[in-house]
């Protein structure tokens, strides 16, 4: 079976200069736990992720070793929302996402979603997203349209 047989065609995207609050709306709105992030001709230059969002809130890991009290300060993190909002999308992203053309095999989509451990990845023909493949897709491909 190929990626275009299981993919979804819908695609929620921002600019990079866009704010990180944009795009949490766009997230919200859409119901997407990931958003692709295009250029002005519309090519895919990266991805965000709730969890590329909810990262800058969290201590780096050199703030647990020199100060365990307030690294788990939870209430603390929480007033670094506002600042993490006015980053740009730019800041945030991944750049350079892992894709799969529409004409590969979902089991090699599958593959590289596995050994990198994503849950999603854009589908690319040339430099234009066409669809996102999820782990939903597949396993409805997969398992749940062939019984």
């Amino acid at each position: 079976m190929k990626v275009c047989e299981a993919m979804s065609t819908e695609i929620v995207a921002v600019k990079q200069d866009d704010s990180v609050k944009s795009l949490v709306a766009k997230m919200v709105v859409h119901n997407v736990s990931q958003v692709s992030v295009m250029d002005d001709a519309g090519a895919l230059i990266g991805v965000v992720t709730v969890r590329d969002v909810m990262l800058p809130l969290y201590p780096g890991q050199g703030d647990y070793v020199h100060d365990t009290l307030h690294a788990r300060d939870f209430e603390m993190m929480e007033e670094g929302y506002d600042e993490v909002m006015k980053k740009s999308v730019g800041s945030i992203m991944t750049s350079n996402p892992v894709s799969v053309e529409p004409t590969d095999s979902v089991l090699k989509a599958a593959s590289f979603m596995g050994l990198r451990n994503l849950r999603r990845i854009p589908v690319v023909e040339g430099n234009k997203q066409v669809g996102v493949l999820t782990l939903e897709n597949i396993n409805n491909a997969l398992f749940i349209a062939r019984a």
